[in-house]
């Protein structure tokens, strides 16, 4: 997204929420924001309108819904990264937004500067915003599923280097802390996890940490975290 506007779609059905959003956004000078709607049904059509870079999504709204939205924009031809929005952090829309293929997802009473660093991220797509609350919430959730008992047959694709790679993802870590931790270089890290992104048919890196609880690949820890 270098030297080039962030376009972002700001889709609630809470007016002055939009306000707020589009007032804080609209002060940086790289982000600008390209159109609203209220509910997931506008929200389809103004992404194949106005082709934003991301999509701050609510979940809860009239006629479509969030989740469902979300799901539509991640399986079209769209370039646009999702951000759910939620009101607190166990949400299980939250969870949902993130299967259905939301990039992030963040609190509505968000810091201005937080809000900013996230669609910016988002729009890289070379982070996962909040790692530890999206661990937190996918360790909530896939306690109270049954265990995995057979792995994914997609995972024998993967080299012992990609598996490896795969788990610091679910863990949080950036392309340059993963570098740091295996000794290797950061564009050797993005080729695996472009790699990774392939054989498992996943469109980003929050989906590699979904996916890595989802299939067992890296076990809750701690009950009480």
């Amino acid at each position: 997204m270098e030297d080039e506007l962030i376009k972002v779609l700001l889709v609630d059905d809470q007016p002055l929420l939009r306000m707020g959003f589009r007032l804080i956004l609209e002060g940086e000078d790289d982000l600008v924001v390209v159109g609203e709607a209220s509910n997931g049904i506008e929200a389809l059509a103004a992404v194949q309108s106005l082709q934003p870079h991301v999509v701050l999504m609510d979940v809860r709204m009239p006629l479509m819904d969030g989740i469902e939205a979300t799901g539509r924009i991640t399986a079209s031809e769209s370039c646009a990264r999702v951000i759910i929005l939620t009101t607190f952090d166990l949400d299980e829309y939250a969870f949902a937004g993130l299967q259905a293929g939301a990039s992030a997802f963040l609190l509505k009473d968000v810091a201005p500067a937080d809000l900013v660093q996230a669609v910016r991220l988002v729009a890289s797509g070379d982070a996962v915003v909040a790692p530890r609350v999206t661990q937190r919430l996918l360790e909530n959730f896939v306690r109270s599923r049954h265990p995995v008992t057979h792995p994914d047959p997609l995972l024998e694709d993967l080299t012992p280097r990609e598996l490896e790679v795969a788990k610091l993802i679910a863990q949080g870590l950036s392309n340059a802390e993963i570098a740091h931790k295996l000794f290797l270089s950061e564009a050797t890290v993005k080729t695996h996890v472009r790699r990774i992104l392939t054989k498992l048919h996943l469109r980003d890196r929050v989906q590699v940490v979904v996916y890595a609880y989802e299939t067992g690949l890296v076990i809750p820890s701690n009950p009480d975290y």
